[in-house]
């Protein structure tokens, strides 16, 4: 069974939500919509106060070519452009709109029908990169990158394959495995619409073998497809975090990305998300803008664990509700998985492209043990995907020695939290090796600047 070469942990999986169909969530009062909602340049509203809009009106541009454009999940009036508390704790502009009723824009196909590209062989590369830049579609595991910057990589670089990453390898989440269950057909015309747009042969799909049901359904539908190119579906043994580029690029084909400025196409792999591929084959082949995805709401004490079909804007608090309300003894609101997921100030943060999960913690799995002395064991070491050594890293950013930190590769740093996981001091060491990172790259950037 494959998987990548260095470091690895295996929490428990708690996927609380796996036998759970994706259910359609209600509709809120009123969709809240930030415009950060990718890397790069914040989207421009192109709305104001009194607008009328259906669902799939473009309600913001983008800003720039590292950006994205933010549309409608819903029909009616534009309240305000202002400012909301996101994911990252800080107010950030958002757009706010009253719902009334669900009207969508006419060019949006919302036909089930299968289209494939036997029946649309008369769309080139351009052609579908443009679709899918003009539906803002961007990296739906969390990350948000832009998709149509991955698809246009520096020159020189040459494609091999594409790698779709359908690992989910974070505890608790189930968004992906539900996804493919139930949509394998349209995922699959979404990763030839991807070898097409960058004129590769070879595809790939890694999935964790935890999923026997979905690794079994996506062999038994890629034969369909044979006529647009090879895709293998490569099972992968369950182990932590495989579902980081450069791991799964080891993984599923052996070959590691050397340190940044290198990509991953500096190896021939461009990486795509499962949930990205679904939403390229809504883009392309329904005329469908990016703006609903499957989110995972999941919990120890939640009275349902579900996996929603949620338009954007809708507050995870309505989510919470439609599985039983918070229960009492929920010490943390983690958007995302407890491994990467970010702990949020409250549940009126709404959904965005890169929200995959929401996780309620209880308490007593909230709570964070006493920090002890460091023991020198190297077990951060040992897990570190990336080859460095955390318990440095996290003393040096502590000293603020940040030109050490540098030298030592900090920047290297996947955030994975592995090394944490594994420590038995309880060290905050990610905590620190964040605070590091963060302060080096803007040192660098500076430099840059200056030069």
């Amino acid at each position: 069974m494959k998987t990548f070469r260095i470091g690895g942990v295996h929490p428990a999986e708690n996927k609380l939500s796996a036998a759970e169909p994706i259910k359609v969530a209600e509709l809120p009062k009123v969709a809240v919509f930030p415009l950060s909602q990718h890397i790069g340049a914040p989207a421009k509203a192109i709305v104001q106060k009194g607008d009328k809009v259906k669902v799939g009106t473009m309600i913001a541009e983008a800003g720039g070519f590292v950006s994205a454009p933010i549309f409608s999940s819903v029909s009616g009036t534009v309240l305000k452009v202002d400012t909301v508390i996101d994911a990252s704790g800080y107010a950030k502009p958002a757009i706010y709109i009253t719902v009334e009723g669900d009207e969508w824009e006419e060019t949006i196909d919302r036909s089930t029908d299968l289209v494939t590209l036997k029946e649309r062989r008369e769309l080139t590369a351009d052609d579908i990169k443009k679709k899918i830049q003009d539906a803002g579609i961007v990296g739906m595991g969390g990350a948000c990158f832009p998709t149509h910057v991955k698809l246009a990589p520096p020159p020189g670089s040459k494609p091999e394959w594409i790698i779709i990453n359908a690992v989910e390898c974070e505890p608790y989440l189930t968004a992906d495995h539900r996804l493919m269950l139930e949509h394998a057909d349209e995922i699959l015309v979404g990763v030839t619409l991807l070898m097409k747009a960058m004129n590769v042969g070879k595809a790939y799909i890694g999935i964790e073998n935890n999923k026997p049901d979905a690794i079994e359904l996506m062999k038994s539908k890629t034969m369909k497809f044979i006529h647009d190119g090879d895709i293998e579906i490569v099972p992968l043994k369950v182990k932590y975090p495989q579902g980081g580029e450069k791991q799964l690029i080891d993984a599923v084909v052996g070959r590691q990305v050397p340190a940044p400025p290198a990509l991953p196409v500096s190896v021939g792999a461009i990486l795509q998300n499962v949930g990205t591929a679904f939403a390229v084959y809504e883009a392309v082949m329904k005329n469908k803008p990016l703006f609903e995805r499957i989110v995972t709401v999941t919990g120890k004490s939640l009275a349902h664990p579900s996996n929603f079909l949620v338009r954007m804007g809708t507050p995870m608090s309505q989510l919470i509700d439609a599985c039983g309300g918070m229960p009492e003894d929920t010490g943390k609101l983690i958007g995302g998985g407890p491994m990467m997921g970010k702990a949020l100030i409250n549940a009126e943060v709404p959904i965005c492209k890169g929200s995959s999960g929401v996780l309620l913690m209880n308490d007593q799995d909230a709570k964070r043990p006493e920090p002890q002395p460091c023991i020198r064991c190297a077990k951060c070491v040992s897990a570190c995907p990336m080859g460095l050594e955390p318990y440095l890293l996290s003393k040096l950013a502590e000293a603020h020695n940040w030109d050490r930190a540098e030298a030592e590769d900090i920047v290297s740093c996947i955030e994975c939290g592995s090394c944490q996981f594994t420590c038995p001091a309880n060290r905050p060491l990610l905590d620190y090796i964040r605070l590091g990172k963060s302060t080096v790259l803007a040192n660098i950037h500076a430099r840059k600047a200056k030069a």
